[in-house]
């Protein structure tokens, strides 16, 4: 495609992906100032008009649909040079396939994701549409003000494709996703093509690990052990090669898998078996090691009336976040060991703020605080996704992304009878190399500030 700045009243920033007919453009709606995506068709396809029409086609499908478990279609147009585009929401978190980038997901994580995802697909079945195509760059993730997700079915291009019987398209899906009856076109397809989908995508976010051709699918439990029968079952039940032994509709497969996830969220109070269990006492392990690094001192951070945010930074100046005025009294920031999560020895930057930082090991306190620690070697996913806190009621967790960092959240509260909540995340930057991670704590007495200060946290 040719770079345009502006297409219609939509001012294009950056390109996010391009496929085999079109590229699709981050742009700002300058009238409604909003972030929006902007789908425009290939130039070299601009002649074929069996071409053009596809492309139409999957933004009519994408509004018949009228789900909010499927991208939007909000605009529709035509370039000077004749070139359709059509402008959708914007799904600023990126998609399933981001990520798997850190590995296999927890596994409540995994069947909750999966759930969502078919739930979108359901949706799709119900306004008479297949999708055809599902896998993990087709799932896309949109933040919500509070601090959650939602899960958006994208890319309806094949449906059409394989609906009209296309010459172009011989066989519709992507390999490993595919189930063995849009192996071949001619074949008649239904609902039950996009549940053996979806089983490949959950199969994929608990292992991280794409399944095998229809019948050859290595169980789930070779590849990660604390996957149970159950679970196993669900997903190969999906993943029959024979449809009439599939689950007969999304719904019905949504349904178990949130089921399973609510059964599998307790259990991860278990490490996982190539990790060392611990429990409760890293919290109060991870404080004393910062309370006892070198030169370790607390500052009484005077309160501020002029602003309600107040930036704090560790003693090397690499760390620096945004947390709420008023917890904003105290600060220790002479780092952390990360040998406390069972990482690689040494002395990195970190820091610890809150309102009461003698009430921090304390998890049934009120306390206002924040605990930030990086690391420059190991998984810091991988050790937090194995921690417990035994005595707290573990609430769940979802995906977050920013501009800058991605992770998971997790988050308890009733701590032994507290009243307040404790969020954990392991964060690694966006599009960028391994190292650093970091590794967050949040302790809250009430209100939700989690998301605001992860959008502050920069680390140099």
């Amino acid at each position: 495609m040719h770079f345009v700045e502006q297409i219609g009243r939509y001012r294009l920033e950056r390109r996010l992906g391009t496929g085999a007919f079109g590229t699709v453009w981050l742009a700002h709606d300058d009238v409604l100032e909003a972030p929006v995506a902007v789908k425009v068709l290939a130039d070299n396809w601009a002649h074929r008009l069996d071409i053009v029409d596809r492309f139409l086609s999957e933004a009519r499908l994408l509004r018949r649909a009228d789900s909010n478990r499927v991208v939007q279609v909000y605009d529709i147009g035509e370039l000077p040079d004749g070139r359709p585009y059509f402008v959708m929401e914007y799904a600023d978190a990126g998609t399933l396939a981001d990520l798997l980038t850190s590995g296999p997901l927890p596994v409540s994580e995994a069947l909750r994701l999966t759930a969502l995802a078919a739930r979108g697909a359901a949706a799709l079945h119900k306004a008479g549409i297949v999708h055809r195509d599902i896998k993990p760059t087709n799932v896309l993730l949109r933040s919500a003000p509070d601090g959650s997700y939602r899960v958006l079915l994208a890319d309806l291009g094949l449906a059409k494709s394989l609906a009209q019987g296309s010459g172009l398209t011989l066989a519709a899906g992507s390999a490993g996703y595919q189930p063995p009856e849009q192996a071949q076109p001619g074949y008649g397809i239904d609902e039950r093509a996009d549940v053996y989908s979806l089983g490949a995508v959950g199969y994929e976010l608990l292992t991280g690990t794409v399944p095998g051709a229809p019948g050859q699918v290595v169980r789930p439990d070779r590849l990660r052990p604390d996957v149970s029968p159950e679970v196993q079952r669900a997903l190969f039940r999906a993943l029959e090669p024979d449809r009439e032994k599939r689950w007969p509709t999304a719904r019905e497969f949504a349904e178990e898998l949130e089921r399973l996830a609510a059964e599998a969220a307790p259990t991860r109070r278990q490490r996982r078996p190539h990790s060392r269990h611990r429990s409760v006492a890293l919290m109060a392990g991870l404080f004393v090691v910062v309370a006892a690094g070198t030169g370790a001192v607390v500052l009484n951070l005077p309160s501020s009336s002029k602003s309600s945010e107040l930036r704090v930074k560790d003693s090397t100046g690499r760390v620096v976040v945004e947390v709420p005025a008023a917890w904003g009294r105290q600060l220790r920031d002479s780092g952390w060991n990360p040998q406390t999560l069972g990482l690689q020895s040494g002395q990195e930057p970190g820091l610890a703020v809150a309102d009461d930082l003698a009430k921090w090991p304390d998890l049934s306190a009120d306390v206002n605080g924040v605990f930030i620690g990086l690391s420059e070697h190991g998984s810091v996913t991988t050790e937090v996704d194995g921690i417990a806190h035994s005595g707290c009621h573990y609430d769940g967790s979802h995906a977050y992304a920013n501009a800058t960092w991605r992770g998971t959240i997790r988050t308890w509260s009733d701590c032994s009878g507290g009243t307040g909540t404790l969020s954990e995340t392991a964060l690694r930057m966006v599009g960028g190399a391994a190292q650093p991670q970091v590794y967050v704590q949040i302790r809250q007495h009430s209100g939700d500030a989690t998301s605001r200060i992860l959008r502050s946290l920069r680390v140099t």
